[in-house]
């Protein structure tokens, strides 16, 4: 019950704030919401000042970045290609790790900047237009989206879009855009008929907001309109002349059919889900997903590189369960090195069944995976005393022996998974022999070196002397200063999102309740030592000898975990919620072990004020 001054607060806050936001704020006020208080006096650890140092000259950084290569509207200063080699995707790719600042407390300015890149580059690639590649003379973009082209690239194009729900989930051009996009591939647009619901397949590598391609795909439609090179671009590939650009694509036509690839389009129903919560994005996902799984267990634990239009392994293929565009016997001549290139991108199903563990918490997801790795390298053979192993198959079986086992997504299986015999098979890793209590200097060493390479990047910027019709998109994408690994690893405990356009897989995260955003607030660090399949454990410190600081712990990035208790020292309380508030008071800090219940909670991106706990 209110006393009488609560209810003078209440009416005042139903007048000040609407009842939109009353009735936000009182969801917040009504939830029994656990929180714990820190007294405990903890100086300032090198660690927690590296970070928070780390995530300052991240934010400055990128705001010189932007200064460089974006102009006021936000269209990156270059010559404006459709391709492989440089396109679309690759505009928006130079802000790859922009929305992970952000999302772990870097500077607003950081979200306003990527938005207005994204925003910006819709517009220019919408305008952009083709002459001689057929699908792309109406404009590049199409309904805000590639018109059609592969997973490889419109993932890559898709990394700031696909994490903008970490900061910024209730803008109303985002929430559109999310069930638009996702809507391309539940056939919800009949210009955009993606999905063969008969045969569960998406019958073409290349695809997007004109549908699929259904026809091979020719050199031309890979590498872009004709273009001047020498003396002008230095493309990343290495050519010299256009020439070259559509030698290296002419064996590219085998498309048609399904590829492993297109199962990152699930990442477009994964946020549309998080968003709305519609049973039908989180069917469709598993759904397809699950076809692909029968297709892996039939192809004895492989998972084929070409499903036909006919739903049969191999067939738009000539029958092999290997062929097609990076496929498992993808090998092609690189006119660049005059080599020949080995190019299979079997691997890049992954992050779908990555999606589908992530919503049901099911290892049958991860397990063909595993056998998968243990299938290949059961295929060694021994070569002058010493074992290697395979990473292609075609027509003359297992090839490409190298000494390095085959074990491709190996990191990402053991990460989901937590299970002893996975991460052993990664123990090699850094981040892995830190948790296992091998290298206690690992923090310091890994927050310094991406303090450095920031340090190595923006002194790059200053010296670039390229001017925009010298400039390629993807030429200023290595120059790119975010440098947010050792956070994900170390503040997370999380996998670094990489280039495909996934979601954010992590253990932690936290929000700042007293302005409304997310990431730590000011001042605060947060280290995670420990992390098992049912624990975490996170040290938390104000380093401000002046101010309190409050922050919220959630349990996964999209509260997809559950805490069932929390340890501080000797004393453990129970918890039964995806999220608990700490108040640090100035100059102090804990460690926190939590337990909890991985991958067992419908994810979110609400943020704790949006919703009731």
């Amino acid at each position: 019950m209110l006393s009488p001054h609560g209810k003078r607060c209440l009416l005042t806050a139903i007048l000040f704030l609407g009842m939109q936001s009353f009735w936000t704020h009182l969801a917040q006020l009504c939830a029994d919401e656990p929180v714990i208080s820190i007294e405990t006096p903890l100086p300032a650890p090198g660690w927690a000042l590296l970070e928070r140092e780390l995530l300052r000259q991240n934010s400055e950084a990128c705001r010189e970045f932007f200064a460089k290569y974006f102009d006021e509207r936000g269209w990156l200063l270059c010559v404006e290609r459709w391709g492989g080699d440089d396109g679309p995707d690759d505009a928006i790719e130079n802000c790859l790790d922009w929305p992970v600042v952000h999302a772990l407390g870097g500077s607003d300015n950081v979200l306003c900047l990527y938005k207005k890149a994204w925003e910006g580059h819709l517009r220019q690639y919408t305008l952009a237009k083709t002459v001689d590649v057929p699908f792309a003379r109406d404009g590049m973009y199409f309904k805000e989206f590639p018109v059609m082209m592969d997973w490889l690239h419109n993932g890559e194009g898709l990394v700031v879009f696909n994490l903008q729900g970490l900061s910024d989930p209730l803008d109303p051009a985002f929430a559109q855009r999310v069930q638009r996009f996702a809507g391309f591939y539940l056939n919800e647009d009949p210009g955009a008929l993606n999905y063969d619901v008969q045969h569960k397949i998406i019958p073409s590598m290349f695809n997007g907001s004109r549908g699929p391609l259904m026809r091979k795909a020719t050199g031309l439609d890979w590498a872009g309109d004709p273009i001047e090179i020498e003396n002008r671009f230095h493309p990343k590939h290495g050519e010299t002349q256009y020439a070259q650009m559509l030698e290296h694509f002419k064996d590219y036509t085998e498309t048609l059919g399904d590829h492993p690839q297109n199962l990152k389009a699930t990442t477009l129903a994964l946020n549309a889900f998080m968003l709305t919560h519609q049973e039908k994005y989180r069917r469709w996902l598993l759904e397809y997903v699950d076809a692909w799984r029968e297709r892996m267990l039939a192809n004895g634990n492989i998972i084929p590189t070409n499903i036909g239009r006919d739903g049969k392994i191999g067939s738009d293929a000539g029958g092999k369960w290997w062929g097609g565009v990076y496929g498992w016997g993808f090998t092609v001549f690189d006119p660049a090195t005059k080599k020949m290139a080995h190019r299979n991108q079997h691997h890049a199903g992954f992050p779908g069944f990555m999606n589908a563990f992530f919503l049901t918490g099911d290892d049958r997801y991860l397990d063909p995976w595993r056998k998968q790795i243990e299938t290949v390298n059961a295929n060694r053979k021994t070569v002058d005393g010493q074992f290697v192993y395979p990473h292609m198959y075609g027509e003359q079986g297992w090839y490409d022996f190298t000494p390095q086992k085959f074990s491709e997504s190996a990191w990402e299986l053991a990460y989901l998974s937590m299970k002893p015999a996975d991460l052993a098979q990664v123990s090699s890793r850094p981040w892995i022999g830190y948790l296992n209590g091998q290298n206690p200097d690992y923090p310091e060493q890994a927050l310094r070196r991406d303090l450095a390479r920031i340090g190595k990047q923006v002194r790059a910027i200053r010296e670039d002397a390229t001017t925009p019709d010298t400039r390629l998109a993807d030429d200023p994408m290595v120059l790119n200063p975010a440098s947010v690994e050792s956070l994900i690893e170390l503040m997370l405990g999380g996998l670094h999102s990489g280039r495909s356009g996934s979601a954010l897989f992590c253990r932690l995260r936290y929000f700042d309740p007293d302005l409304r955003r997310a990431g730590l607030p000011e001042d605060v660090g947060a280290l995670i030592d420990e992390l098992t399949a049912d624990r975490v454990s996170v040290t938390l410190v104000n380093i401000s000898q002046l101010e309190p600081r409050n922050v919220i712990i959630q349990a996964g990035g999209y509260a997809e975990h559950r805490f069932s208790a929390v340890k501080m020292g000797d004393k453990s309380m129970p918890l039964d919620g995806t999220r608990l508030t700490v108040k640090l008071a100035p100059g102090t800090g804990t460690r926190l072990t939590f337990t909890m219940r991985r991958y067992s909670e419908t994810p979110t991106m609400a943020f704790p004020w949006h919703t009731k706990l």
